[in-house]
């Protein structure tokens, strides 16, 4: 009798732990689909006469770079992407260097922007890109016309795209009035 209800006993405890398993299991599956995108345009860039289309960052940009390092800083990224630019590069540097993260070159198109959800399923990216081409992206991944492009004066905006389930919605944050520390 008493190896019977041992038995008995073992096989409710290994059924409990069984189920609690799958409860697990399909919960980080959930979480594995979730994803979060942070778009920012490059920072602050040099402005000067004949310095044609690939402009550093000005000391202002410098310190702005470190400042979304900074802001981003509890972030765990998986992928930092940048377009191959003097000034997208040198913003997205700092929050890639903080990762232990390589900047991964991306050119601005409607396939890319189309495919860049499904390759990024359950992953933390941040993306530094153009007055244009951020908007542009960011709506892409919204599949809906929501942001216009940013003013040729502006950049601190920081537009953060969550999907949830497949539905992905975006917050703005402006941080256009930070200060250097």
């Amino acid at each position: 009798m008493q190896k019977l209800l041992f038995s008995l006993f073992i096989l409710i405890i290994f059924s409990a732990c069984n189920n609690k398993t799958k409860t697990l299991a399909s919960a980080d599956t959930a979480r594995v689909t979730d994803a979060t995108y942070y778009f920012v345009r490059h920072a602050d860039k040099v402005r000067a006469p004949n310095i044609g289309n690939n402009p550093p960052l000005n000391a202002n940009g410098k310190a702005r770079a470190k400042f979304w390092a900074k802001q981003l800083k509890d972030v765990d990224f998986d992928a930092v992407y940048s377009t191959n630019f003097k000034r997208t590069r040198s913003t997205a540097l700092p929050t890639a260097k903080q990762n232990k993260l390589e900047i991964k070159i991306y050119e601005p198109s409607e396939d890319f922007y189309v495919n860049f959800k499904d390759t990024h399923v359950g992953k933390n990216v941040l993306v530094v890109g153009h007055s244009n081409t951020i908007p542009a992206f960011v709506n892409a991944v919204l599949g809906e016309q929501k942001y216009n492009e940013i003013d040729d004066s502006t950049f601190g905006n920081l537009y953060i795209v969550r999907v949830k389930d497949g539905v992905a919605e975006a917050e703005l944050k402006d941080f256009n009035s930070w200060s250097k520390q």
